[in-house]
């Protein structure tokens, strides 16, 4: 990695035709600069791009708090859940050897001492905890860490097959889809025993090595370590890595922008594989997730939004974040990486599909409330319409406003000028509006890097 400026160095994704199949990536600086180094939201991010004309990769910020180092495409980061895709890839590839069947119940291979819950005479089968419809929680309750900043390191066998024989299924098998970091963890678990090997031989073996991936592993060699990207919070204080054991399936790999193009080629066809009918399987199991326009595979989501197909999924653990997704069609495929628990799904749906959204972020202020009169703030109290199915509802409480959303809680905002109020945690703002005879017709609410209008209704 070269030690350069973060200034100097920051590519982002403006649109994706010019992201994906032009060379001249000029026009992608700003949203990743806005991010790493304008709002300071960010340590650093690394972006592979890939089509038919090969790979490109761009960057900004840095690897470590504090530091000068510039993340590149050797730069090693925490996928976290994006672990499951490739769980779900070994279970497929099991299926298309005739090993397993998708039809088998987990149980089956799990220790006999084990009871798995069951409901209404059906039983839990691979394919739903890859589907993510069999009906366990997102997370066990038996998940108690030592330290709450590396919650899955002591969660082993043990504890997964404790809580499995002393649970109860709220509903039928197969009802709802429901993303279950515990159901992921424990498929990855049960082909790990059939296998009879450990869950990181089993993905190396299985995937990581038809696929060419060398840089993508659970434990590091020493000179990974020194390619590791320093995780951080949200507050870019650093954080430390996260740890698997039983549920090592749902979110512990980690790996590098270039190796997951790989990863991302040969999903798409670019390139000839052993695993091309393990990739066809997982996209042939597919089920709506209840949310519209989107859907569950054997691993991948699917959002079909915009009339795109676009096959992804996301990753999150203590100090990261990461997406990787592919449009099947237009044959292009993304991979975002970034070593702060701050979001970049927008960025990479935004390169697959330009009419999705994509945030901006103001440079932090430091502001201090000031007194409003309280004939203007009772002009601001009322709901404003969001979207028909959401509400912003202002109240007024002494000299400062709260404001509700649609089944949140309510919050406080105080004051920055007479028409612009923020709250004291998080950057979030609204900023009234009003027309030429001073009435106040709508409200612009800034979150998340989003300027979204509402306009009041009463």
């Amino acid at each position: 990695m070269n030690k350069l400026r973060t200034t100097t160095i920051g590519l982002t994704i403006a649109a994706a035709a010019l992201l994906v199949g032009a060379q001249d990536l000029s026009e992608l600086r700003p949203l990743l600069l806005n991010r790493t180094d304008e709002a300071r939201k960010a340590l650093g991010i690394v972006v592979g791009l890939v089509d038919a004309t090969g790979e490109r990769f761009i960057a900004s910020g840095v690897t470590a708090p504090g530091g000068t180092v510039a993340p590149d495409a050797d730069t090693v980061f925490e996928i976290g859940s994006i672990t499951k895709v490739f769980t779900s890839l070994v279970l497929a590839d099991m299926v298309v050897r005739g090993e397993v069947k998708l039809e088998d119940p987990v149980a089956k291979f799990l220790p006999q001492t084990v009871r798995v819950p069951s409901r209404g005479g059906r039983e839990i089968t691979l394919l739903d905890l890859s589907n993510q419809v069999s009906g366990l929680p997102r997370l066990p309750d038996n998940l108690k860490p030592a330290d709450q900043n590396d919650p899955y390191a002591d969660y082993g066998p043990a504890k997964l097959y404790e809580f499995l024989s002393g649970a109860t299924l709220t509903r039928d098998i197969g009802e709802k889809y429901e993303y279950s970091n515990l159901g992921v963890g424990l498929l990855g678990q049960a082909l790990a025993l059939k296998a009879g090997i450990s869950y990181e031989e089993l993905v190396r073996r299985r995937v990581l090595e038809p696929l060419g991936m060398t840089d993508t592993t659970i434990t590091l060699t020493e000179a990974q370590k020194k390619r590791l990207a320093a995780g951080s919070g949200p507050t870019l204080r650093p954080v430390g890595n996260w740890r698997f054991d039983a549920l090592a399936g749902a979110g512990a790999l980690l790996s590098t922008s270039r190796d997951m193009l790989k990863l991302l080629t040969a999903a798409m066809g670019l390139r000839e594989t052993p695993l091309r009918g393990t990739f066809d399987l997982m996209l042939q199991k597919r089920r709506p997730t209840g949310t519209p326009d989107l859907d569950i595979a054997m691993g991948w989501h699917i959002w079909t939004k915009y009339g795109a197909g676009i096959v992804w999924h996301n990753g999150g653990t203590g100090g990261y974040r990461s997406f990787a997704g592919f449009d099947p069609k237009a044959r292009t495929g993304v991979v975002v990486l970034c070593n702060t628990s701050f979001g970049v799904d927008d960025l990479g749906l935004h390169a697959l599909e330009p009419k999705w959204p994509v945030g901006r972020f103001r440079p932090p202020v430091e502001r201090k409330p000031v007194a409003v009169d309280e004939a203007v703030l009772q002009g601001y109290v009322g709901e404003y319409e969001l979207r028909p199915d959401f509400t912003l509802t202002v109240t007024r409480s002494g000299g400062r406003l709260t404001m509700k959303a649609t089944g949140q809680p309510m919050f406080e905002y105080l004051a920055a000028s007479p028409t612009e109020f923020f709250r004291t945690a998080g950057d979030i703002r609204i900023t009234f509006l009003k027309n030429s005879s001073g009435a106040v017709t709508a409200l612009v609410l800034y979150q998340d890097g989003f300027d979204r209008e509402a306009k009041k209704i009463k």
